[in-house]
């Protein structure tokens, strides 16, 4: 693949000022296990982490949504 138009730098550059980064401490080790699995699944790193993070949100809010009906 060629070199970046001006234009293909612009938009890069405004989809990625859309996002924020958030660091995570782990050990090398635990870092390429989470690689390895999140690429048996057919995911980026990146994807697989917020997946989990997205599920694990889900099932806290049905876990309180639960208690709330007791």
């Amino acid at each position: 693949m060629g070199e970046k138009t001006e234009a293909q730098k612009r938009a890069q550059k405004k989809y990625m000022a859309s996002f924020v980064e958030v660091k995570v401490r782990m050990t090398p080790e635990r870092r390429s296990a989470v690689q390895a699995h999140a690429e048996a699944q057919g995911e980026s790193t990146t994807g697989f982490i917020n997946r989990a993070i997205d599920e694990t949100m889900e099932r806290d809010k049905a876990a309180g949504e639960a208690k709330e009906g007791e």
